[in-house]
């Protein structure tokens, strides 16, 4: 799948909240295109190369606590987004809060608890 990509939107919690999940998502994906940093913001975005070359095979467990909760949206390919979810559910409290499918492109929102 090189070329394709997944992105990653973030709302709620912190900017350490944010990084948490990036990271979890780094042993999948490999590293994104920069972590979230900025403090002012309501909504975070990274962006990850849906090629998993240099990703840790099964990664993602590590992604740390989560001090509030915070929605995620992934959305690319449906391998990249099954893939995200999964990483995801493995790292933290997961709730799918829906999916909008697609047969190139795919989105899914899941709610991330503390």
């Amino acid at each position: 799948m090189p070329g394709t990509q997944l992105t990653v939107t973030l709302d709620g919690g912190g900017v350490a909240d944010a990084q948490a999940v990036v990271k979890a998502l780094e042993g999948a994906f490999g590293a994104p295109d920069r972590l979230p940093a900025d403090e002012d913001a309501t909504v975070r975005t990274a962006t990850f190369s849906a090629d998993p070359a240099g990703a840790a095979p099964g990664g993602g467990e590590g992604g740390g606590r989560l001090s509030a909760p915070v929605t995620v949206t992934v959305q690319g390919t449906p391998e990249s987004v099954r893939r995200a979810s999964e990483t995801l559910a493995r790292a933290f409290t997961a709730h799918d809060e829906g999916t909008a499918p697609g047969d190139q492109e795919q989105e899914r929102q899941l709610r991330l608890e503390p």
